[in-house]
């Protein structure tokens, strides 16, 4: 039965390829009619879900908002994208953009990485913080971005999270903040480490002066993050299929010498074992923030 069931799917995934490549000719064809020219051939044409392996063309699943037609997993996106598709148009306004991380213990062409991150990705650091509204509810809002050395925690992000409560503690803001992040930051020492106590005091204090903090996990929330500021929301929201959790898999099964189920440290384990409060799709997740915005801005009155 199981050799049936592998010649079934690789029957299966067989005619999805020839269906993507008899789409490809007959665009093709298209194009050879209407032009004369050299056939451009377009870059990122095709999509491959790392989870899955689901194969579909890069305009569909744009189109879904980068989330996997087959499976669901959504797809890592910048900070950019992410703060384009869940703030109102025009109402963003950032806050310490220029911050920059130094080289505090001398690690080895630490400078020259973060220089060269700057120039590829367009950012500072590995996280955009400001205030904005969302569905007309002002809030302070936070966006890592796992394209900067997969977000990792030094100095610059712990002080720009540490910030980003303190004025929001001022200003009397919830915050919404969205979390992806490898963990803490090997290059800068026990000075990355420190963070999580720098943030997590933070979060008490807006805490106690009864402001709402909402937290939404994406792929990956790992590490020290996973273990400080992500953990304390009052609400947690997550996407679907996303990886959370502290130490790795591996590293987990060695200590304790049992195997771990399949989708261990998924954010769909997390829900049903009652760590997050809600799965919402990328697509949904805009409306469910304003909506809870809503909900605790009435609360207060």
């Amino acid at each position: 039965m199981p050799g049936l069931m592998n010649i079934s799917r690789n029957r299966k995934e067989f005619e999805k390829l020839q269906n993507i490549f008899a789409m490809v000719k007959t665009r093709v064809c298209t194009y050879q009619k209407n032009n004369k020219e050299v056939i451009p051939i377009p870059k990122d044409l095709i999509f491959k879900c790392p989870k899955c392996h689901n194969v579909e063309f890069m305009d569909e699943f744009l189109l879904h908002g980068k989330v996997c037609s087959a499976c669901n997993y959504h797809t890592r996106i910048s900070a950019r994208e992410r703060l384009d598709i869940t703030v109102d148009t025009g109402t963003f306004e950032e806050w310490d953009e220029n911050l920059e991380s130094l080289n505090p213990i001398n690690f080895p062409k630490y400078d020259e990485k973060i220089e060269q991150l700057q120039e590829r990705t367009g950012l500072r650091e590995a996280i955009i913080t400001g205030k904005c509204k969302i569905e007309g509810n002002p809030c302070a809002i936070g966006v890592m971005d796992s394209n900067f050395m997969m977000a990792s925690m030094g100095s610059v992000v712990g002080e720009k999270i540490t910030r980003l409560f303190e004025r929001a503690t001022v200003t009397r803001l919830p915050v919404v903040l969205f979390t992806a992040s490898g963990g803490a930051r090997m290059q800068e020492g026990i000075i990355s480490l420190m963070q999580m106590a720098k943030t997590s005091g933070a979060v008490g204090r807006h805490s106690s002066s009864q402001l709402m903090y909402m937290t939404v996990l994406t792929d990956p929330t790992t590490g020290g993050v996973a273990a400080s500021f992500a953990a304390l929301g009052d609400i947690i929201l997550a996407e679907p299929k996303s990886l959370i959790g502290f130490a790795g898999r591996r590293v987990i099964e060695n200590t304790i010498k049992q195997k771990l189920p399949d989708n261990f440290q998924s954010s769909e384990f997390f829900l049903e074992h009652g760590f997050i409060d809600m799965l919402v799709q990328r697509s949904e997740m805009r409306k469910t923030i304003g909506r809870l915005l809503r909900l605790h801005s009435h609360g207060k009155g």
